[in-house]
């Protein structure tokens, strides 16, 4: 058994002894399911009271007891009658009403019982496993909350109680786990989000539609500049596209008859039905085909940061994770067979420049691929061209060198795609963007370009976002970076401090030199104490304090405070103006302290 296995066989005989101490504390409770899940598990239960946070510490006392005497998980199959007869006398309800699912499928139905040393059966749980060899090889346990929860999550059902545990192999492992869950509180997008004034939710707008502050818009912009100057370089030609279309659109790109629940519903005018844009590629398409294209013009490169309209269900909707309306970081690349290989390593280094430049260091790729059961109703029926195509995929990413796994039945439906997951500076997980490579739709549209050879082909078309969108982006940006940007992304750059009024026309001086160049920057012209201007330019993160005094004043210089390293210098005005400047056009990262 690997580490990974032996991991997830710990997490699921935590979530057993969880089980085995909620009935110790309650003899009534109703068992739901407990699975395993990233960084440990959970277990529903109908109980005759509300848990309060108190009871956590009373279980995890209980859950340690039953590790420390070491029972044995021991494995049974007994028939389904029998097993039917057992959870009804058990008065458990879900349990038996899954052991009835799992027999009309044919599947056999396996137990757990948790043994003592004295051969006593302790705790009996239908479950397929695998399981620790006995409850002390469990290794570090922590509950950490409580949740609401419906059977089988469907609100029709009674609602159940969820408890989440941590576990991991060692108390060491499981004490990093918490510290890192601890800074990622203090690193919450939606609360730095506040307090930075990068963003506010309105319910007056509507759930999931982010309204950006000033401060959130500088950063949106900084992010769409930067995607400019790269795709600039990269042969991209920018196009813009409407908000709303006729419905007829997505029905030729076959994007309603996978995504309708996903999008807005129509609005219906002049008997057509228009609908909000949930994605930009039938549009780009249509530019593509609005003339005569020739190979040698190919490969055709469009970019495009269009705003986007999505009904995410409520109940998955999160800060700027999961929002409903989004600016997406966009471009589709028509290519020929010929030029694919390139063209995908291309993005791929995309990517890998994005990651430096934010100090990604972390990062992983998923190949997306189709399932069989699921064509003509998830997938573009074309199975050859499926098999094709994601081996071509297969065959450019082991040329990258980057990082990959491969997952069954994640693919787009016209396509396989690349899913790419990123890791923050304290190492929570993020799934940024796809990579996508698209050889269905372009023939629905009728695309085409004259070969070499006089012929139309239907070109490969790439659909690609390497900076996800604003809202998804900025959101992990915020937590990886704490809310304190790098210079050049920084809201506010710089802040002028007078010490006291006597100094205000020097510090203008100062600012409007720095503004003259480009710097975002204030003067805080509060007659408040220094030390009073230092913790608020502090708690706006702002990289650079310039403090003005008596001392600056008479020898044209300033007192230089950096809020990453905690460093105070000081410099000439032009020698600050100049290092700056410098700082904010090769992006630097921040210094650390």
């Amino acid at each position: 058994m690997n580490k990974e296995d032996k991991l997830h066989a710990m997490r699921h005989s935590a979530a057993h002894v969880l089980a085995q101490a909620v009935l110790d504390m309650f003899p009534e409770a109703k068992l739901g399911i407990g699975p395993v899940i990233a960084d440990g598990f959970y277990y529903d239960f109908e109980l005759p009271r509300t848990l309060i946070p108190e009871d956590l510490s009373i279980l995890e006392k209980k859950m340690k007891e039953i590790m420390k005497a070491k029972q044995r998980f021991e494995r049974k199959v007994e028939p389904a009658e029998k097993t039917f007869e057992f959870l009804k006398e058990a008065r458990q309800p879900f349990k038996e009403e899954l052991a009835r699912e799992f027999a009309a499928e044919g599947q056999e139905i396996s137990f757990y019982e948790n043994v003592d040393k004295n051969g006593k059966v302790k705790f009996v749980d239908m479950c397929e496993g695998p399981h620790a060899e006995d409850t002390g090889k469990i290794g570090a346990v922590k509950l950490m909350k409580i949740a609401g929860a419906y059977w089988r999550g469907d609100e029709k059902n009674p609602q159940l109680q969820r408890i989440y545990g941590a576990c991991f192999e060692t108390k060491e492992d499981l004490q990093a786990h918490l510290q890192m869950l601890e800074e990622a509180e203090k690193r919450d997008h939606r609360k730095l989000g506040r307090e930075l004034e990068i963003y506010m939710m309105s319910e007056e707008v509507g759930a999931g539609l982010p309204l950006w502050m000033p401060n959130g818009a500088v950063i949106a912009e900084e992010l769409e500049k930067l995607a400019k100057e790269v795709e600039y370089s990269g042969g991209y030609d920018r196009v813009r596209t409407p908000h709303i279309t006729k419905g007829e659109l997505y029905e030729k790109s076959g994007h309603l008859p996978y995504y309708a629940e996903s999008m807005y519903p129509p609005m219906e005018m002049d008997n057509e039905k228009y609908y909000l844009k949930p994605m930009n590629c039938p549009h780009h398409h249509l530019i593509f085909g609005g003339k005569m294209r020739s190979y040698r013009e190919m490969p055709v490169r469009f970019a495009e940061y269009g705003h986007c309209y999505r009904f995410e269900d409520s109940g998955a909707l999160f800060g700027l994770m999961r929002v409903r309306s989004m600016c997406m970081n966009d471009a589709h690349i028509y290519c020929t067979e010929e030029q694919f290989q390139d063209e995908f390593l291309a993005v791929i280094d995309i990517y890998k420049k994005y990651f430096e430049i934010f100090g990604i260091e972390k990062y992983e790729m998923r190949l997306s691929l189709h399932d069989k059961e699921g064509l003509g109703k998830k997938y573009v029926d074309e199975e050859k061209l499926w098999i094709q195509t994601e081996e071509d995929v297969r065959r450019v990413m082991k040329k990258s060198g980057v990082k990959f796994s491969e997952a069954e039945g994640e693919a787009a439906f016209y396509g396989p795609k690349i899913d790419v997951e990123i890791w923050s500076a304290i190492g929570r997980e993020f799934t940024l963007a796809t990579n996508q490579l698209d050889f269905a739709v372009p023939k629905r549209f009728g695309l085409t370009y004259v070969d070499k050879d006089g012929k139309d082909k239907t070109p490969l078309c790439i659909h690609r976002a390497p900076l996800s969108t604003h809202e998804r982006f900025i959101g992990f940006l915020i937590e990886h970076f704490a809310g304190a940007f790098p210079t050049w992304l920084a809201p506010v750059q710089v802040t002028v401090l007078p010490v006291s009024d006597n100094f205000m026309d020097y510090a203008q001086e100062v600012a409007a030199e720095l503004k003259a160049e480009g710097v975002r920057v204030k003067v805080d012209d509060n007659s408040e104490s220094l030390g009073k201007k230092i913790r608020g330019a502090e708690k706006m993160k702002i990289p650079w304090m310039l403090v003005i005094g008596e001392k600056e004043v008479a020898e044209k210089m300033v007192a230089a405070r950096n809020y990453h390293s905690k460093k105070q210098e000081v410099y000439g005005k032009d020698e600050f103006k100049k290092m700056v400047l410098k700082e904010i056009c090769e992006r630097s990262l921040p210094a650390k302290s």
